[in-house]
Order: C-alpha cells, then sequence, then structure tokens
C-alpha cells in the first residue's frame, strides 16, 4: 500500500512539473523563434497553391489599362446569372469589351462564370480570345456573391467583389475586395485573400491627412504577421509617423512620439529585450520586404535579424504583398468578364 502511495505521489509531481513548463510563458527569444517558424510554415504552404499563382498574375496580356477613361455603374443584379465560356461568331464592337465571350446558361443570384483555366491564369487568351479555346473544358468557376464598380471621369470611383474560386470542383480561395476613391479627398481600401487552409492575406490603405499602408498574413483568428505604416506626404516627400510590427504575439513600435524603439511581448514592455530598425536606404518605401530589416536583441544578449529567421519566405511575402496591392486578378479578369457581359446585354 506504501509504495502505491509513493508511486502516485511521483506521478503526481511528475505531472505537476510537465503542466507547469508548459504553462510557462515562452521567452522573447522563444517566441519571435517559434512565432517565425509559423510564418515560414504558411508561406511554404501558400506559395504552392493555385490561390498564390491567381494573386500573382502579372504577364503583359493582364496589364492592359482598358478601363482609362471608363464611366459607368455595374450592380451584381445587372449581370447575375450562369455564364459558360462560348465565344460568339460576331466580330467584336471594339477590343475592349468584344461582342460576346459567354453565354447565358442559367439563373442565379449570384454571378457564375464557368471558364477554362488557361484563360484564368494566361489572361492574354482571355483578352484576345482565340475561338478554338471553346473547345476547352470549362473547369474553373468565379462565383461572386458581391459585385459593384463604380467610376467617372473625375477619378471617383466604388468598387466591391465578393467571389470565391474554385478549380476542377476545388476550393483555391475566396477574394474580397472593398474600395472607394475620391479625388482630393480620403480614399480608402482592404483587399482580402483566404485560401482553403485557413490562411489568408490581406493588404489594406487609407489617404487623407495621415497616410497608411496595413499588410497582415493570418490562420483563421490567429495574426502570424502584421506590419502597419502610416506616413505623412505622397511620393519622395513621405515622412512616417508610425511603424508597428507584431510578429505572433511581439510587437515592435516606432513613432515620433514616442523616444525609443519599444518591443512588447504579450503587451508587456520588454526593459532588456530590444530591436533596432535598419533602413537600406532614407526612402519613403522602406518595409520588412523592401529595404528594411530589424536587429533583435534578446534577454541573453544574444541578436538576430528578422530577414534571417524569415529568409525562406520573405521573397514569397514581398510578391504577396505586391500582388495584394495591384491585384491583377479583379481588374484585368473579373471586371473584363462583368464588363463584356453587360455590355451585351445592355
Amino acid at each position: 500500500m506504501r509504495k502505491n502511495i509513493v508511486f502516485v505521489i511521483i506521478i503526481t509531481a511528475v505531472f505537476s512539473w510537465q503542466c507547469s513548463k508548459v504553462d510557462q510563458p515562452l521567452s522573447f527569444k522563444e517566441s519571435i523563434e517559434a512565432s517565425s517558424a509559423k510564418i515560414n510554415t504558411a508561406i511554404d504552404k501558400i506559395s504552392g497553391s493555385a490561390g498564390y499563382q491567381i494573386l500573382t498574375i502579372t504577364e503583359s496580356g493582364a496589364k492592359s489599362d482598358y478601363i482609362g477613361g471608363f464611366s459607368d455603374s455595374i450592380d451584381l443584379e445587372l449581370i447575375a446569372g450562369i455564364y459558360d465560356f462560348k465565344p460568339g461568331n460576331e466580330k467584336p464592337r471594339n477590343l475592349y469589351f468584344p461582342l460576346r465571350l459567354f453565354q447565358k446558361t442559367g439563373t442565379s443570384e449570384k454571378l457564375i462564370v464557368n471558364l477554362p483555366e488557361k484563360l484564368i491564369f494566361y489572361p492574354k487568351h482571355l483578352h484576345f480570345c482565340n475561338r478554338a479555346d471553346s473547345a476547352l473544358k470549362n473547369n474553373f468557376v468565379i462565383s461572386a456573391t458581391d459585385y459593384h464598380f463604380y467610376s467617372n471621369w473625375w477619378h471617383n470611383s466604388d468598387y466591391k467583389l465578393v467571389a470565391d474560386l474554385i478549380k476542377d470542383s476545388k476550393e483555391i480561395g475566396s477574394l474580397s475586395l472593398l474600395s472607394a476613391w475620391k479625388s482630393g479627398t480620403a480614399s480608402s481600401y482592404s483587399k482580402n485573400f483566404t485560401f482553403p487552409e485557413g490562411y489568408s492575406v490581406l493588404r489594406q490603405g487609407e489617404t487623407g491627412d495621415t497616410n497608411k499602408v496595413v499588410f497582415a498574413l493570418s490562420r483563421d483568428k490567429d495574426t502570424l504577421l502584421k506590419e502597419t505604416i502610416m506616413f505623412y506626404g505622397e511620393s519622395f516627400k513621405r515622412k512616417e509617423k508610425m511603424y508597428l510590427l507584431s510578429i505572433g504575439n511581439i510587437d515592435i513600435v516606432r513613432g515620433t512620439e514616442i523616444d525609443s524603439i519599444q518591443v512588447y511581448l504579450d503587451g508587456i514592455l520588454q526593459k532588456t529585450a530590444g530591436a533596432k530598425i535598419i533602413d537600406e536606404f532614407q526612402d519613403y518605401n522602406s518595409s520588412i520586404f523592401f529595404r528594411r530589416d530589424i536587429l533583435l536583441t534578446f534577454d541573453d544578449g544574444t541578436s538576430a535579424k528578422l530577414s534571417e529567421l524569415i529568409s525562406p519566405a520573405r521573397e514569397t511575402l514581398k510578391s504577396l504583398s505586391k500582388a495584394m496591392g495591384e491585384i491583377y486578378f479583379s481588374k484585368h479578369i473579373v471586371d473584363y468578364i462583368a464588363f463584356s457581359i453587360y455590355y451585351n446585354n445592355h
């Protein structure tokens, strides 16, 4: 009986020690290493996905600026329905809006477009359509639950797109865009793409007395990385007002009203750990994806550069940040399709 009691006491002690070890908060160094590993894992999965391919479309056929001078308003209800890619025999009325690319095959409150993936990943085949492409399988689906496009001659615009993307009957991501631009006044935009695994990338911006640019990488409700830059002015006259970088449970803050760079771990200001922001050039366009690095100093006196900790992911993050700022897919594919349907029916 005594042996059993001793055994229970030992097991209880070991279990309690393990629990206390698990519950013990990570140090600044352990936290940044763990958070960097999550970022690298996320980007490794994202970079091989079809969603990433769509976001980073940059071929010349996708860049033609056909919306220049466009003035009109198109709502989802004006183009709602189910459409299959089936180019007509008629000659197009003009180069930008072909007479017929899609045939309506059903009714829906959404805009559902079925077309070959070739026209998505190589948009020049959409813009300069070859009738032979109609023989290709319609294995890609754009399913938009919301769409609004408004633009006028004074460069004012209002835009919204919410769409699910499907390839070979498998979801490859959801796109949500919202922007409002008014010439000479404050403007804003928000662009979000969510991958099937729960990862999402976000790009937001505001212009006005103070400008703001945000890029974030998340998984479900957890923010893996978020960079926020607030600044005055435009172009080369830009002056940074505040810089905030969040990596997991770590926040690095620099601002004009702060005496020094502050580092927080779980919301607690660190006294020994620190950070130094290194800008390759003292210009207006610095971020951790472009000409900026951060030297981290840990409690044990060792240090490491952020670029080294996230080196496997940094170039992909850079391309994602740029792609989310441009979103060729919405303008040069979805809008092009929406306009061709609208002008053909109205």
